[in-house]
């Protein structure tokens, strides 16, 4: 799935160039615009997280692996996550959350029938690492998690997009203050459509990775 065009879900065109990218060693492995490139090349990502960013656009996407969290129900655990997330950023007041979804097998064709897959997506808004209230930007956030009760483990996919930049924010001399150019304007692969990719072509090629 390497190449410059890419079409959406509902028939658009994009000349953006998508890759299969390897994950944890290449244990792991989905496709995405190459425009996001390895964190870890630039500071240090923890051992159970994969971090990819586009800064001219400062999107990012985290693939984090997460001991399951068995008091959670499959139908409740996008939205369980997102929320936690929303607490860990000091934006749970400002949350808004806009789709829940489980996720028909067809959709994710490399998963096994024993995995749930659910959706979660909302609006917060938070700051860039450890400045204040008042440089918070409003983001779009797209979350899936991936329950795989085999190997006891939820995995979170985690996709942020910025619709308001604070002038107080870091992000603002890289991006510019303001509402962010769309997407469809930039040429760029809507968030929605990097997200839906993501999800269609996650599989696990290794699952020593897991302990097993």
């Amino acid at each position: 799935m390497d190449g410059p065009m890419m079409t959406t879900s509902n028939g658009v065109h994009f000349q953006e160039s998508i890759q299969e990218q390897p994950l944890f060693g290449g244990a792991i492995r989905c496709t995405f615009p190459l425009r996001f490139k390895d964190v870890s090349i630039i500071r240090e990502v923890p051992n159970n997280q994969e971090v990819f960013a586009d800064l001219n656009r400062d999107e990012s996407i985290i693939v984090e692996l997460l001991e399951m969290k068995h008091e959670v129900s499959n139908q409740e655990s996008a939205l369980w996550f997102l929320q936690d997330l929303a607490n860990e950023q000091d934006a749970s007041q400002d949350l808004v959350v806009e789709r829940l979804n489980s996720i028909p097998l067809n959709e994710v064709p490399y998963l096994s029938q024993s995995t749930a897959v659910t959706t979660a997506v909302g609006k917060m808004r938070v700051s860039k690492g450890r400045q204040g209230a008042e440089a918070r930007n409003v983001i779009q956030v797209y979350l899936g998690n991936i329950r795989l009760p085999n190997v006891n483990t939820d995995i979170l996919i985690t996709l942020y997009e910025p619709l308001v930049i604070s002038e107080l924010s870091h992000s603002a001399a890289s991006v510019g203050a303001g509402e962010t150019v769309p997407a469809v304007a930039a040429g760029c692969l809507p968030a929605a459509e990097i997200f839906r990719l993501i999800l269609a072509t996650f599989r696990v090629l290794d699952w020593s990775l897991f302990g097993v």
